[in-house]
């Protein structure tokens, strides 16, 4: 669960929703286990995401960042999930559920090449998107607006976007406390029509 001071997002039932693809993103070593950015607390979330993939058993996308050992992104960030090492690669927990991954060489899943075909190619097939992962400010924010920014240019009504409370978590420390980052992601996505959660329940989960 995000860590929040307050929580008034209100859950939702599987049987609200419909064709659904769930994409869990940057669950990773580099973010949760080990390396410059990862804070274990995130990790707490991995049994929601877990329960969530297992219980839709639908199509899912897990995105992974994938970073070259030089790359602009390590001007603003340190070094992080090279490609080929430990850090680039889905939690162990979670391996297991994996359907599809895609990589990405930013913060935003909506600029990598492989997300640019999936909406070309396989939106259509899908009604509702449920996006998951960390960190709730950054790549789930930037990714989520994005994506309900091209929906809205392109009048895509027959899509939404859901983004569950309890499968989204972001980073914490002095600088940048978990509580205020999360509810400031959390509140901006909600502002901008995205379907913010508590969580989605089944009574066969």
């Amino acid at each position: 669960m995000a860590r929040l001071e307050k929580n008034e997002y209100v859950p939702i039932h599987a049987n609200q929703i419909k064709d659904p693809i769930v994409f869990v993103v940057d669950m990773v070593n580099g973010f949760i286990n080990e390396g410059a950015l990862h804070d274990e607390s995130i990790g707490a979330i991995g049994p929601s995401i877990e329960r969530l993939v297992k219980g839709l058993d639908c199509r899912n996308v897990f995105v992974c960042d994938n970073h070259p050992p030089h790359t602009r992104e390590f001007q603003a960030f340190p070094a992080h999930c090279v490609i080929g090492t430990q850090e680039a690669k889905v939690i162990d927990s979670l391996q297991p559920y994996i359907k599809r991954t895609i990589a990405k060489n930013s913060t935003n899943t909506f600029m990598a090449p492989a997300f640019q075909e999936f909406l070309k190619d396989e939106l259509s097939w899908y009604k509702d998107i449920i996006i998951t992962g960390c960190c709730t400010d950054l790549c789930i924010l930037q990714f989520v607006l994005s994506f309900q920014s091209w929906l809205n240019e392109h009048n895509k009504e027959e899509h939404r976007l859901i983004v569950p409370v309890d499968c989204v978590d972001t980073y914490d420390n002095k600088m940048h406390p978990a509580t205020m980052w999360n509810a400031f992601g959390l509140e901006n996505m909600a502002m901008n029509g995205i379907d913010v959660v508590s969580t989605i329940t089944s009574a066969d989960w």
